[in-house]
């Protein structure tokens, strides 16, 4: 299915200002009380939450598709997406505390946030890689780095980006290319074999990985 409808949908839930507070505390403040980003996964839709963790993707690198400058964070325990709706100054590999309600946007678990402070730089999030069958519920919002075969031609999905499919021993998983990218998918062909890292998503009801930048799609020997 193509995002036309609910993509658009999606959209006008985020109008709300968002008040950003970006502090200079230093990267080694104790983040007093936040939980496991694992723990507040298990909460519902609607409770107000405080997560800590480090930034992962680059804020507005999938604003084509999920209609927002957001961004993801991850600490040891799982990822989260953080669905801003006003620009902040983070980036990859920064700490950041992050309050707000969460939500589900067309099946992936989001933060909307009311409060973003940033704790700081830190090392950045390496990706795990994983196995195709295994990008799933388990590794939504995380990083991760796959290495398959493609198996579908590119489909045009603008104006959110392009997408295909890729393929291990494992199973078959979709790569969803947001045009904020930069990611050239003009010479991807059916039969490749590449090497894909980015952000575990979800998108209604199938899994995907959504790559972050050129550098996370590499077309192998």
């Amino acid at each position: 299915m193509m995002r036309t409808i609910l993509r658009r949908t999606v959209g006008t839930t985020l109008t709300a200002l968002v008040a950003l507070t970006l502090g200079a505390s230093p990267a080694s403040a104790a983040p007093g009380g936040a939980p496991p980003i694992a723990q507040v996964r298990t909460l519902s839709a609607g409770d107000t939450v405080t997560v800590v963790g480090t930034v992962t993707t680059p804020p507005g690198a999938f604003a084509s598709s999920f209609l927002d400058v957001g961004f993801g964070i991850q600490d040891r325990t799982a990822g989260i997406y953080i669905s801003a709706s006003a620009p902040t100054d983070v980036v990859p590999g920064t700490s950041v505390r992050v309050t707000g309600s969460l939500a589900d946007q067309s099946g992936l678990l989001v933060v909307r946030p009311t409060s973003i402070v940033s704790l700081g730089p830190v090392d950045a999030v390496a990706p795990r890689p994983v196995v195709v069958r295994v990008v799933g519920e388990s590794t939504e919002a995380s990083l991760v780095t796959v290495v398959g075969r493609v198996t579908s031609a590119v489909v045009d999905d603008l104006p959110y980006g392009y997408k295909f499919t890729i393929a291990d021993r494992t199973g078959e998983t979709i790569v969803f290319v947001n045009t904020q990218t930069g990611i050239d998918v003009s010479a991807i062909r059916a039969g490749q074999t590449l090497r894909v890292t980015g952000m575990s998503s979800q998108y209604e009801d199938h899994y995907e990985i959504d790559p972050r930048s050129p550098a996370d799609v590499v077309v192998l020997p």
